[in-house]
């Protein structure tokens, strides 16, 4: 294991979103030298990677991978498999409807063992997810107790947990509107113009602006009372 530096060294997921990117924000105003870990997985939006690495630049990622594996193997979510993605939800009423079609099997599991395991290597103390529990998907893996099973996790099953020094996980976002999480990020300095939501991006724009994703996006900005910087086409 590398030494540990004079300042905390700390991962973020970074999927290139709203969410992701106001918790690499946060740990920057922290203080933190920020490691930005994303994932080439078999996602139908791969643009999101794109705008992953240019935010990673943005913000001064002191060393920003991208690990590649393929749940379309596994199948199981429109976002890998194929199928439709649900269009046109009313965005109040998309946490109460169940668990959707765009929930990738144990996606958060596997995305945090993966950063369990390079901040042993690089003696990191946190690791930063942006998952929301409020203005979300219905997704298990964003709830509270999604995060203190997996920290119970770290706690067990890894070398610096059994020795008393286990890596802290941080879910900053997750008690917190979309609204707030804008404006939250808003006062660090995001440009949110960077960001990529959408999970079926058309062919000539970013985004579709009807998607589940979109949909929680938009209703965040007008929540907030700031405008979008995505072109929707509408």
């Amino acid at each position: 294991m590398e030494r540990a530096p004079d300042r905390e060294r700390a991962i973020i997921l970074l999927s290139g979103g709203v969410d992701s990117t106001t918790c690499l924000a946060i740990a920057r105003e922290e203080g933190r030298e920020l490691y930005a870990l994303s994932f080439r997985y078999g996602q139908r939006h791969l643009q999101e990677l794109d705008r992953a690495a240019r935010i990673a630049v943005r913000f001064g990622v002191k060393r920003h991978i991208v690990v590649d594996f393929d749940m379309r193997t596994i199948g199981g979510s429109a976002l890998t498999a194929g199928g439709e993605i649900p269009k046109g939800r009313d965005p109040d009423a998309i946490a109460a409807g169940g668990i959707p079609s765009t929930y990738v099997p144990a996606r958060n599991t596997v995305f945090l063992s993966f950063a369990l395991a390079w901040a042993e290597v690089i003696g990191a103390l946190e690791i930063f997810i942006g998952v929301n529990a409020i203005d979300f998907s219905g997704y298990p893996d964003c709830r509270p107790a999604f995060i203190e099973a997996f920290q119970r996790l770290v706690e067990v099953a890894t070398r610096a947990g059994v020795e008393g020094r286990p890596v802290r996980i941080r879910a900053p976002l997750l008690h917190m509107t979309k609204a707030e999480i804008i404006a939250k990020g808003l006062s660090l300095g995001v440009d949110y113009a960077m960001t990529h939501s959408c999970y079926d991006p058309p062919a000539d724009r970013p985004a579709c602006g009807r998607c589940d994703s979109c949909l929680l996006r938009r209703k965040g900005f007008a929540a907030a009372g700031v405008s979008d910087p995505i072109d929707y086409g509408d």
